[in-house]
């Protein structure tokens, strides 16, 4: 829990403010029997009601100051608890936003959610019954078997019995509560998992008619979270009138042997009604410290939990030894490469190479998803990475920005290691359009406006065109400003590539990264987006990663993988008489008749 202490030096003032006015409300409340016995003992048994109305006006003085004490302490914690639990919630988003992809995937998305929002809530909460009634608890306790041993140190032996006991059954309440309530919790992650799932493949419910299947999955799912907060409530609710009991014969106790007393003339009759006020006081702050470690025992899970994502470093090369080396700009790498001529775009493409490069996702044993893979993309070339389902093109792609960082060899952008370039700057002169599309709900051109905030109308126009998208858009009633629905749910899968593929142009990046993106796509709709981007001024770097040939036939250069490793590299006349991967998947999309001299291959 060591992220506390930067909350903790933020609002460290008005916490020890909280405390102390929680601290001036519990001495008022431990001050009152014992003003009360001394009126009853001085005033009420012998009649004089001076002292009554003396001792009486002393008691509504300090009540007053334990109430206003009360509404203090009631405002201060509500607003540093309120204030706490944002802070931590927009630090842990933006922890979230700056982990790793390698890093995010240690986590279910559904358990991230839940970290934000119930783990959240439960630190907070915690937090403010700490200045509240959390505090005022022990207080209380050790006060009131302060004052009690202080009226009667004989009849507070009682004490020793029954305080002894208590605290074994609140240790026990603690060991006993803390890893049920982590069950709870993830089995709360799992039941927000199948929501989160469910809704994200609604159409595919409703298309295959599997009503019944989710139901009964989700009442699965639902009937453990169920069962496992049944048994956490179950054994934990024993221990609170367990508590109750013992501290309840403790007054039965006092109650009697006080009554022996005063028959014996040794107690007066105030002494008894003030050790039992405060053997209440004590009752309520054993019951209070009790119900505080189960607030504590969930507490202390939902902190360990938090602690898991804010622990990560931030950003993906913080974790590096070389990252912490001067960084530079990918416009310096391309201009240290070659100087552009004037009248080239002013985004000088850069180049892109990987060297001896290898990659394993977490959690997958070692496996390794890339092999050894070296070749590199020319400044201003347009690079085809081809493969079956599972060969490595998007994991290969998604190195370049440092989605994911490689676990062997080298990628460099224009000549420098790329994890030696800010990942700030690299981004910006990065363009993905990703495998599956992202929209957002908004407006169209605040969709575009991804790629470039600044980006004016006729811009957003031009990137449009270029995709073959400006001609559904101005189709729509309110043409650029048409909101689109959560996911661009409105919008068919071509057209939100498309919008995908201008979202990505307007930011004129030097590298262009296009994953499979016309997938949606008919061909020739492909083709008039293909030759747009050709007649677009600027000449970034491409990768073009692709299943269908007709959608990188013509790039410069083709580079095949195959289970992860490069096995061909050449245009596409070279790689039909030289590459059998390739070969393969020609055969498997033209036939065999399509393809020439296939006897001799």
């Amino acid at each position: 829990m060591h992220y506390l202490r930067k909350y903790l030096s933020k609002y460290g003032l008005l916490f020890t403010l909280s405390l102390a006015l929680v601290a001036l409300e519990g001495v008022c409340d431990l001050l009152l029997p014992t003003l009360m016995s001394h009126m009853i003992d001085r005033g009420v048994l012998t009649g004089e009601l001076n002292v009554v109305a003396q001792y009486g006006v002393w008691m509504l003085a300090i009540t007053a100051a334990g109430a206003l004490s009360a509404l203090g302490r009631n405002v201060v914690s509500s607003r540093v608890s309120q204030r706490f639990g944002a802070d931590l919630r927009g630090d842990l988003f933006r922890r979230v936003q700056y982990l790793s992809l390698r890093d995010a995937d240690r986590f279910d998305r559904a358990s991230l959610v839940t970290r934000l929002t119930n783990d959240v809530t439960q630190v907070q909460n915690f937090a403010n019954g700490m200045m509240r009634i959390f505090a005022k608890a022990p207080l209380l306790c050790v006060g009131g078997l302060f004052m009690a041993v202080r009226l009667n140190p004989q009849l507070s032996l009682v004490l020793v019995v029954v305080v002894p006991i208590v605290i074994l059954l609140i240790v026990l309440n603690m060991r006993v509560g803390f890893p049920l309530f982590l069950k709870v919790q993830a089995a709360l992650d799992r039941l927000n998992g199948a929501m989160r799932e469910y809704l994200s493949g609604v159409r595919s419910v409703k298309a295959f008619n599997r009503f019944g299947y989710e139901a009964d999955k989700f009442e699965a799912i639902n009937g453990e979270y169920q069962a496992r907060s049944t048994t956490t409530l179950r054994a934990m609710s024993g221990f609170g009138p367990a508590i109750a009991l013992v501290v309840n014969l403790g007054v039965v106790a006092i109650v009697w042997l006080g009554g022996i007393r005063v028959d014996e003339g040794g107690m007066q009759v105030g002494n008894i009604i003030a050790f039992v006020n405060y053997m209440t006081q004590i009752l309520f702050s054993l019951m209070t410290i009790s119900w505080v470690f189960n607030m504590f025992i969930r507490a202390r899970a939902s902190s360990g939990r938090i602690s898991e994502v804010l622990a990560l470093p931030e950003g993906e090369s913080a974790s590096k030894p070389e990252d912490r080396e001067p960084r530079e700009t990918v416009g310096a790498a391309a201009t240290r490469l070659r100087t552009p001529s004037a009248s080239e775009a002013s985004a000088a493409a850069a180049s892109v190479s990987f060297e001896n490069v290898g990659f394993s996702y977490e959690g997958t044993d070692g496996e390794r998803a890339l092999r050894g893979v070296t070749l590199e993309c020319k400044p201003g070339e347009t690079l085809a990475i081809v493969g079956s389902t599972g060969a490595g093109k998007s994991t290969l792609v998604n190195l370049v920005s440092r989605l994911y960082d490689q676990t062997e060899g080298i990628v460099r952008i224009g000549g420098v290691d790329h994890r030696l370039l800010d990942v700030s700057d690299l981004r910006e002169k990065v363009a993905i359009v990703p495998q599956r599309t992202v929209l957002f709900t908004g407006t169209i051109a605040d969709n575009l406006r991804w790629g470039d905030e600044s980006a004016t109308q006729s811009e957003l126009e031009a990137a449009a065109k270029s995709a073959s998208a400006h001609d559904f858009i101005m189709a729509l009633p309110d043409g650029y400003e048409a909101i689109l629905g959560q996911g661009g749910v409105n919008l068919s899968g071509g057209q939100k590539q498309r919008l995908s593929i201008a979202r990505a142009l307007i930011r004129r990046p030097q590298i262009l990264i296009l994953d499979d993106c016309t997938s949606a796509l008919d061909a020739v709709t492909e083709s008039k987006v293909k030759a747009a981007l050709r007649a677009n001024g600027s000449k970034p770097t491409c990768l073009l990663s692709a299943q269908r040939i007709s959608s990188f036939i013509d790039a410069d250069r083709i580079a095949v993988l195959d289970d992860g490793e490069l096995v061909g590299l050449g245009t596409h006349e070279e790689l039909l008489h030289g590459c059998g991967v390739y070969r393969d998947i020609c055969r498997s999309q033209f036939g065999e008749e399509a393809i020439p001299h296939a006897s001799g291959i």
